[in-house]
């Protein structure tokens, strides 16, 4: 799964054919059409740009965004089906939209796209009666949806998950912040026992390497200084021959285009020549986010992981030769059905042997439909919050350490955004660090900074002068 705060099935290895022309913008400017939108997205980074995408599907369309989601005219709720009562946090979404809008004496629209759109289909709308129902490979017909509602005055829903591009139909990308996410591959072939992604996103699936190439130069274009490539199985994507490292090397040579990021990747798709990419592109930054989910053979086998701890801990071995002083991340379960207390014993004395720099862990939570679902043996809920504390401490320690030792590292940051104090900005270290400092910089700027001081979740920075020529 993509990590958080990064899922009617395709036929497996299929590639995306040619990318289709952008269509005429839907008519969305009769009587009860919606004027202003907003989305707001749950989840992976993958959301985030589906969110994002639909954002310039609707403005294209003549909508205008508001950051405020109790005066839209228009929300669409962008979801996410990995947690636990996921379903049910979308009906309380719509409850308390509709509570307020009651208070207003309006009655906005509401949309429900994402994976649980795509799960729940139909159900959505017959339990809380909302206008338009989206799955995540059909939301660039979103515009069309939401016209035909409010023509018809009846909910429109498309959940098809078809084998054509939906990247050819969304609008270009005009404007982006300093960072932007660019979406290369969807779907997952792993079935996870405990993952519904295959079953919501569909399977793997790979973009055309000349729209992938298209879409990073008009993001440059538009703004961004580094882009974060995204994907289920990101390191799966492969087109002709080619592998994500060789998709990077392409994408460095973009004038202006200072960072490269991806995520999220298996270990069963860390290719040597992905590998290589670390130790040579200088682009490429030092991160990566390479989830185990478990230390012991046997839930990793229960789990169906295609790794085992010896063969992950040897990818590890690999990738830090390649690059010394790579930042590595993870994403762990804790609890899943079975794990006994000295295999969740396993997964603590990993995290102690791979020293992660930072990590996502969560209490295993059954998503229904999943093979994991019907296993039994399940794991008593405050054995599974004590593990979780247990196992977070642990993480904590190592990012607080991974904090510390690079006080007196001399990077550049990349600004994204002004901080809370007067002349203070935040921005990322090349290891994807939290860093605010005091500085005369524009958001988008990348500075030489000092590293100073480190906090359990950032560190603060010194801009260091350049010498006059």
């Amino acid at each position: 799964m993509l990590a958080m705060g990064p899922q009617t099935r395709y036929a497996a290895a299929m590639q995306f054919p040619g990318e289709t022309p952008v269509p005429t913008p839907a008519d969305t400017t009769g009587a009860g059409a919606p004027r202003t939108f907003h989305v707001k997205s749950f989840g992976c980074q993958m959301n985030v740009y589906d969110g994002e995408r639909m954002a310039e599907l609707m403005a294209a369309d003549g909508l205008a965004p508001t950051d405020d989601a109790h005066a839209a005219d228009l929300v669409v709720l962008n979801t996410c089906h990995i947690r636990e009562k996921a379903t049910e946090k979308v009906y309380s979404d719509i409850g308390r939209l509709r509570k307020v809008a009651g208070e207003q004496g309006r009655v906005p629209m509401i949309a429900v796209a994402g994976c649980v759109a795509q799960a729940e289909g139909e159900e959505i709308v017959r339990r809380a009666k909302v206008d338009v129902v989206v799955g995540p490979q059909a939301y660039h017909n979103l515009p069309a949806l939401v016209a035909k509602a409010a023509a018809d005055g009846a909910a429109a829903l498309d959940t098809d998950m078809p084998a054509l591009s939906k990247f050819g139909a969304l609008p270009a990308r005009r404007r982006v912040g300093p960072t932007a996410f660019l979406t290369v591959q969807e779907g997952c072939d792993k079935f996870c026992t405990y993952c519904v992604v295959p079953y919501t996103r569909g399977a793997e699936i790979s973009r055309p390497f000349a729209a992938i190439v298209d879409e990073a130069k008009a993001l440059v274009d538009a703004g961004a200084r580094e882009i974060t490539l995204l994907g289920q199985n990101v390191n799966a994507w492969a087109q002709d021959g080619q592998d994500l490292g060789g998709l990077i090397r392409t994408l460095d040579r973009i004038p202006n285009l200072a960072r490269i990021r991806y995520t999220t990747s298996h270990p069963n798709d860390m290719t040597q020549g992905l590998i290589d990419a670390h130790r040579d592109v200088e682009s490429l930054m030092p991160f990566l986010h390479l989830p185990v989910q478990a230390g012991n053979d046997r839930v990793l086998k229960a789990m169906n992981r295609s790794h085992d701890r010896d063969s992950y801990l040897r990818l590890i071995d690999r990738i830090r030769a390649a690059r010394p002083d790579i930042a590595l991340s993870g994403d762990f379960i804790v609890g899943f059905p079975g794990e006994s207390e000295s295999e969740f014993e396993d997964t603590l004395s990993l995290i102690d042997a791979v020293g992660y720099a930072q990590a996502f862990s969560f209490k295993y939570s059954p998503r229904p439909g999943t093979p994991a679902a019907t296993m039994g043996d399940d794991i008593a809920a405050e054995v599974m919050d004590e593990r979780l504390q247990r196992l977070q401490a642990r993480i904590n320690r190592d990012q607080h350490g991974f904090n510390a030792a690079s006080v007196g590292r001399v990077c550049q940051v990349l600004v994204e955004r002004r901080g809370k104090l007067p002349g203070q900005m935040l921005g990322k270290s090349p290891w994807l660090q939290s860093v605010h400092l005091m500085a005369d910089a524009a958001i988008g700027d990348l500075v030489d900074v000092e590293l100073v001081a480190a906090g359990p979740n950032s560190l603060s920075g010194s801009v260091r002068l350049r010498q006059a020529a």
